[in-house]
């Protein structure tokens, strides 16, 4: 079986879409290879790499790439995340079969103390991990695993 693409894109690439890449990759090996890409990447966040090696997910030496870089790439999907990256790549975002938007907020690392943003972004972590789940019914739960993604 031949595995399908799918792009995930925010404004910075740097939570939101790194995280969904990461679980992609992680729940789906097998079946999908995901990118993820951002209108003005900002290099991974530390808050989303320590939220995912939590889980089992290490995304430490995922990149931060521009949107550009996958000019005239054609995806299977392009997932846009974020309202603002939907708004400002009208017309530059890459082709996709089937393209889907989900508007994620950025969890705010303006909070009164460390546990509560990272309280913040094992909400969004856990929230596009289920909405992972709506879109690629046939990849298991995070929590599931899989025997033939553990090959």
């Amino acid at each position: 079986m031949e595995k399908k693409t799918v792009l995930f894109i925010c404004s910075f690439n740097s939570v939101r879409s790194q995280i969904a890449e990461g679980l992609l990759n992680a729940r789906c090996k097998n079946r999908y290879t995901a990118f993820s890409a951002g209108v003005a990447p900002a290099g991974p966040n530390p808050y989303a790499i320590a939220v995912m090696k939590e889980v089992g997910i290490d995304i430490s030496t995922q990149k931060s790439k521009k949107l550009s870089q996958f000019a005239g790439t054609r995806f299977n999907y392009v997932i846009t995340m974020c309202d603002r990256a939907k708004l400002a790549v009208t017309g530059s975002i890459p082709n996709g079969e089937i393209k889907i938007h989900r508007g994620f907020v950025s969890p705010s690392e303006i909070r009164e103390n460390n546990a509560e943003i990272l309280a913040d972004f094992r909400t969004l972590r856990d929230d596009i991990d289920s909405w992972l789940t709506e879109i690629f019914p046939d990849c298991p739960a995070r929590s599931e695993g899989s025997k033939e993604d553990k090959k």
